[in-house]
């Protein structure tokens, strides 16, 4: 059986990245989140959420479950906002705002875009840009100087095998917290997510509602309720 964690080899590393392996894919038996292995095999970071219809507070988690950040959808009637405070055991310090990530309305063929705002200290503010692409599952943190400083992509063996559309290989540029950069991808997840509130990456959320659109706009009225249901049961399958 492939393991989906990284395996370390001195080709596939470098002294300036960290590499680690994204299983969207909760731990907890009915659970609804993702787990994160570092290098070497080892679960670093980790989202469970209980309550799949709740999906405007998330926990990012380390191994024993100690919050690293708490993540909030804040209501807006103009843009979709969501807020990450960074956490010191159970308590949630409001205070601490670590990251605000805003949607940008620009969407162009299936691609996303998100303005990112890490630090309130005025002499410490750094600012990002992600981009997810739903032709490639692709996803990344772009700086102010348009270097990359973290990136997504899907994970594939030494022997090129594709291990599934939900494991992916993240590497983090080592001037990253890699924990900040977990939490935007749980805001990435967020936006892009179903009705049922499970995590999923913007390729197949996007890929499924270009499908269902098609075939709505093909449909007499009468057929479209129908035919909808149907296409969203083989989208499950």
């Amino acid at each position: 059986m492939t393991k989906v964690h990284p395996k370390l080899t001195a080709s596939s590393t470098s002294s300036k990245q960290e590499v680690f392996t994204l299983w969207m894919k909760s731990l907890v038996l009915n659970g609804n989140g993702c787990t994160v292995f570092d290098s070497k095999g080892e679960i670093v970071y980790r989202v469970d959420n209980y309550n799949q219809k709740c999906s405007h507070e998330v926990h990012l988690m380390d191994l024993r479950g100690n919050v690293l950040f708490t993540i909030l959808k804040k209501k807006s009637k103009v843009l979709r906002c969501w807020e990450g405070y960074r956490s010191a055991g159970a308590d949630l310090n409001r205070g601490d705002l670590g990251f605000q990530v805003k949607k940008s309305f620009r969407i162009l063929k299936g691609d996303s875009i998100c303005e990112v705002v890490v630090g309130f200290d005025k002499n410490q503010q750094n600012q990002y840009k992600m981009e997810s692409r739903s032709s490639n599952s692709s996803w990344k943190i772009i700086d102010n100087l348009g270097g990359i400083v973290a990136e997504v992509k899907q994970k594939i063996s030494a022997c090129g095998v594709v291990l599934g559309d939900d494991v992916f290989t993240m590497v983090v540029d080592s001037n990253m917290d890699p924990s900040l950069v977990m939490g935007l991808i749980v805001v990435n997840s967020l936006i892009h997510q179903k009705n049922d509130g499970r995590f999923r990456w913007s390729r197949i959320c996007t890929d499924s509602l270009v499908i269902m659109a098609i075939s709505y706009t093909r449909l007499p009225p009468r057929r479209r309720r129908r035919r909808d249901l149907r296409n969203i049961d083989r989208s499950f399958a």
